[in-house]
């Protein structure tokens, strides 16, 4: 049995990193030590991710009746904001005009919830052909059954599963990145 190495692999210049729905209402129906280590986690790839010049895409579903991106995150998440109704953001055409354009081919799923919004999205990338890495630490759900079957449903339709220290050490490459210390101290000051 062989296996595609090249979805395995990540490139500053093929990511983009998606930020799925972490929205103020929706919020408090999540484990709390799990959300502030998704937070901590997320806003590290963010920081990251302008660091490398890797584009961001943040998502709100239906922010009307969930509110908008949690304010911890809407500063740096500001880039380029979609909003939804429907689950997977692959369903809103402005989502996938934003990926297009963004010309990336890796994209780095993060968000809510694990089983419902950030699953689908996962089958849409797939579906369209990107190589996605679903960052197992950068996402959650209201509980660990359903947080578990989205990741293992994910992995099976084919998105490489990871976390977000080894997106960014691959990003990275070598110790001799010009970000290699501004990354390395964010990874250490992850709470």
């Amino acid at each position: 049995m062989t296996t595609d190495v090249e979805k395995f692999k990540l490139d500053t210049d093929k990511a983009v990193l998606v930020v799925i729905d972490i929205q103020e209402r929706l919020v408090p129906a999540m484990p709390q030590k799990v959300y502030a280590r998704l937070r901590n986690t997320v806003g590290m790839l963010v920081e990251a991710a302008k660091l490398l010049d890797v584009p961001l895409i943040t998502t709100e579903q239906y922010p009307q009746g969930i509110g908008h991106t949690v304010p911890e995150l809407a500063g740096s998440c500001s880039d380029k904001v979609v909003e939804k109704v429907s689950f997977g953001c692959c369903g809103e055409p402005d989502f996938i005009a934003a990926i297009k354009a963004s010309g990336r081919s890796q994209v780095l799923v993060t968000g809510m919830e694990a089983h419902v919004c950030v699953y689908q999205t996962v089958l849409g990338l797939l579906e369209d052909g990107y190589h996605v890495h679903l960052l197992r630490d950068a996402i959650c759900s209201r509980n660990k059954t359903d947080f578990l079957a989205g990741v293992a449903n994910a992995a099976q339709a084919g998105a490489v599963v990871t976390t977000a220290e080894t997106v960014l050490f691959q990003l990275l490459k070598e110790s001799t990145h010009d970000q290699f210390k501004a990354i390395s101290k964010l990874v250490k000051n992850r709470d």
